[in-house]
């Protein structure tokens, strides 16, 4: 008798002394950062366990929320209800965070070719809500090289990503809510209705791991499509900040004054996610022969994007697993994709409201069944 009911007491010890939360969230990205933050809202506690690495992609994003997507300058999926829904998330953090977040953009598009500017006056003609014909073709060329004119799109936006993961980070240090280590998630074990980590019993747990998703136990089998990013972040004090510029490449305002950001590319093929010589020199000399103002290239960043093949993100819970979670695959829509899906997750987790088919990672599962 007294054999059985020693561990019993041990394990009803070590329950009472571990840190008990309703959700665990790996990973302090944007879609990290929102679900805590959505959930905090209502009541739940929560804790973040995060690598802290440099190179993510969402350290190394540029925040750009883009109405218009492609060559052919199509509408984004859900661009009137995510950009709305964006700038409701982000003005709100940013009056509890007591520092501005988003700001206002246009989108000023100098044709590369003959071919995309008739492509873009087509779409002009078809009364695209975004896309607009710019007054003075001649207005940008004391500051840009170009030979096929310039398009508008509007509104755009830029979100200071890094200062918000670095705001809610302090945040979440100040209420004992964040780890700073790595995950591991051989130690996970998983009940019926609580998820034990180390010292930690959660009611669920979600993965909001970026690329450590395509290695994740419960989700590797869903498809993933990552790529490689690269940028380079230059100091240009006399170019306005009102505007972001494309030309093959976007030009963004970032935080700090008289800092912009180059970028990017997509690598579908890729030995590292460090930076390459290669965009280093494709994008300076791009940059050479389009800005004519004077420029100083200050940094060069890499990171690898958690995108998918269908480019819908995973958002829901295991089918055979329902107290493990996802919250991924955002790719380059990151800024303005994560606070609706977020939002959305949360809304499940706490009331269990629906998730969007579109996005429900119940839409795999016959492959997570596996």
């Amino acid at each position: 008798m007294q054999r059985i009911f020693v561990p019993i007491l041990e394990y009803f010890c070590n329950y009472l002394r571990a840190m008990q939360v309703d959700v665990l969230i790996v990973g302090q990205g944007i879609c990290g950062t929102l679900l805590s933050w959505f959930l905090h809202r209502e009541g739940k506690s929560v804790l973040v366990v995060d690598a802290g690495l440099e190179n993510s992609s969402s350290k190394v994003a540029a925040g750009v929320i883009n109405p218009v997507t492609g060559r052919r300058y199509t509408t984004s999926w859900m661009a009137d209800e995510l950009m709305d829904f964006a700038g409701v998330t982000y003005a709100t953090i940013a009056e509890e965070l007591g520092t501005p977040l988003l700001y206002k953009k246009s989108i000023i598009d100098f044709f590369p070719t003959p071919q995309m500017r008739n492509t873009f006056i087509e779409r002009l003609t078809e009364n695209d809500t975004y896309l607009y014909a710019y007054p003075d073709q001649n207005h940008f060329n004391p500051i840009f090289q170009y030979d096929f004119g310039c398009g508008e799109i509007g509104p755009a936006f830029t979100l200071h990503l890094q200062v918000l993961l670095s705001q809610w980070q302090e945040k979440l240090k100040q209420r004992g809510q964040l780890r700073t280590e790595q995950f591991r998630p051989e130690d996970v074990q998983h009940e019926d209705d609580a998820v034990h980590y180390h010292d930690i019993v959660a009611r669920k747990i979600v993965f909001c791991e970026g690329t450590g998703g395509t290695s994740n136990p419960w989700f590797s089998l869903l498809p993933f499509s990552s790529n490689k990013g690269e940028a380079l972040i230059l100091e240009c004090d006399s170019l306005d900040r009102q505007h972001i510029y494309k030309r093959g490449m976007l030009l963004v305002p970032l935080a700090s004054e008289g800092l912009f950001w180059l970028g990017s590319n997509y690598q579908w093929e890729f030995e590292d996610d460090k930076p390459s010589p290669t965009f280093y020199q494709t994008a300076s000399q791009l940059l050479s022969q389009w800005l004519k103002l004077p420029f100083k290239i200050v940094d060069h960043k890499a990171a690898v994007r958690p995108a998918t093949l269908e480019r819908r993100p995973f958002v829901g819970f295991h089918p055979q697993f329902p107290n493990i979670g996802i919250l991924n695959g955002m790719g380059t829509k990151g800024a303005s994709l994560a606070p609706f899906f977020a939002h959305q997750l949360a809304q499940h987790i706490v009331y269990d409201f629906p998730i969007a088919p579109e996005a429900d990672v119940h839409r795999f599962s016959r492959i997570l069944s596996k």
